[in-house]
């Protein structure tokens, strides 16, 4: 454990330094689950496939804004995905000029296991710490992504994950 000298400045520094190494733990934690299921997956296609999951049928503009992408590399990323069989691209039945990209049972399923798997190793890692620490920790991400505006996850059913 690091200790970080007091002072508004170094506090946060400190604060900076240590989520930089919480979020390259979680990254590897992340990396690790998906490989586990799926090998030739990349992150930003995992991604995609949880977009998908949670927000259902996409477009491919809808999803490109949803990834903050630009279209062309969000297209590449589908044709990836459809030769994976994790998703479906089809005409939208609304306008047939716009194609619908849906998960495949294969993607769901790739999403359920890695998000299992993630949530199995978070636990195993947040189980090492004293129940001090947990709750300290509660606090401070919830004030960290309340000061970033992200919406909790709370304790999710399988349906409401994050990626």
């Amino acid at each position: 454990m690091v200790d970080f000298p007091s002072g508004s400045e170094n506090d946060a520094e400190a604060m900076v330094s240590a989520l930089l190494t919480a979020s390259r733990l979680l990254v590897a934690v992340s990396a690790r689950s998906l490989a586990s299921v799926e090998d030739a997956l990349t992150l930003p296609q995992f991604r995609m496939l949880v977009a998908l999951h949670t927000r259902g049928p996409l477009s491919l503009s809808m999803l490109a804004a949803e990834l903050d992408v630009q279209p062309s590399t969000a297209m590449r990323m589908i044709d990836r995905l459809v030769a994976a069989e994790m998703v479906t691209r089809s005409a939208s039945p609304t306008d047939r000029r716009t194609s619908s990209i849906s998960l495949t049972a294969k993607g769901r399923s790739t999403v359920l296991q890695a998000t299992e798997r993630r949530r199995a190793e978070i636990a195993r890692i947040v189980d090492a710490m004293s129940p001090t620490q947990r709750h300290d920790l509660i606090k401070a991400l919830r004030a960290f992504t309340d000061a970033g505006s992200e919406p909790s996850v709370r304790s999710a059913p399988p349906h409401h994950l994050g990626w």
